[in-house]
């Protein structure tokens, strides 16, 4: 079996009709515009289905993202994301046992999009806006005694011919707990500047229990339970990105 790495990579055609012929009778030319057919338009062709090859690829920070959401009193999902993480993938399109995933993510590049007067709204606070108090509170992510969340993985099964699971180790807080992600396997690309070199690209999703982590601030009105929503290109160890 081949790791969800079945890739879908379609070339849309468009096809384009000509002018009418000038030898038209008038009549012809003149009849009602109802009666005048319209070419259907040419049928895409098959699919080309495309493996990535065995190799180390490291995360492309430009074309990524990692979000978060949490429930605020059951009305929203409130979310927020971290902009500084990294990833290595030690990638084998043919054995599952082969593959791994390592990553680490920086509490303190959350970013929250808070848009009130942080200081005005908490005049007790001793942090300058909500991101430094999400990221340097010991409610929260405490970065300052934890200055790195990792996720290792253990384990990946295949579910689909593009679909998988990817079970590793989270450790945050200090704590180290489990975690699931389901995993969808985008395709690969080889760009105009990197012919050789494979990029190729996921979208995950997971939930994490944050009180597992021994975060249970806000707790009645804070979800428990965290989504997390991942995209990620990866480029083969010596391809450039862009």
């Amino acid at each position: 079996m081949r790791l969800f790495l079945a890739s879908v990579s379609a070339i849309a055609l468009v096809a384009c009709s000509g002018p009418a012929a000038d030898s038209a009778p008038a009549e012809t030319a003149a009849a009602p515009v109802e009666a005048t057919q319209t070419a259907a338009p040419a049928e895409a062709p098959a699919v080309e289905v495309k493996y990535g090859k065995t190799a180390t690829y490291k995360l492309d920070p430009n074309h990524a993202s990692l979000t978060w959401r949490v429930k605020h009193f059951g009305l929203s999902n409130y979310t927020a994301r971290f902009t500084k993480f990294d990833a290595t993938l030690q990638f084998n399109p043919d054995d599952a046992s082969a593959t791994s995933l390592t990553a680490t993510i920086d509490p303190t590049s959350v970013e929250t999009d808070y848009p009130g007067d942080f200081k005005a709204g908490h005049p007790d606070s001793p942090y300058n806006s909500f991101d430094e108090e999400i990221s340097q509170s010991a409610d929260y992510f405490n970065a300052g005694a934890f200055p790195q969340i990792t996720f290792t993985s253990t384990g990946i099964t295949t579910t689909g011919p593009d679909t998988g699971t990817v079970t590793g180790d989270l450790t945050f807080l200090g704590v180290t707990k489990p975690v699931k992600l389901d995993v969808k396997y985008n395709g690969v690309a080889n760009f105009p500047w990197a012919p050789e070199e494979d990029h190729i690209g996921f979208s995950a999703t997971g939930t994490l229990t944050r009180s597992e982590f021994g975060q249970t601030v806000g707790a009645g009105f804070v979800g428990d339970e965290v989504e997390i929503v991942i995209e990620a290109e990866f480029a083969e160890v010596g391809a450039p990105a862009e």
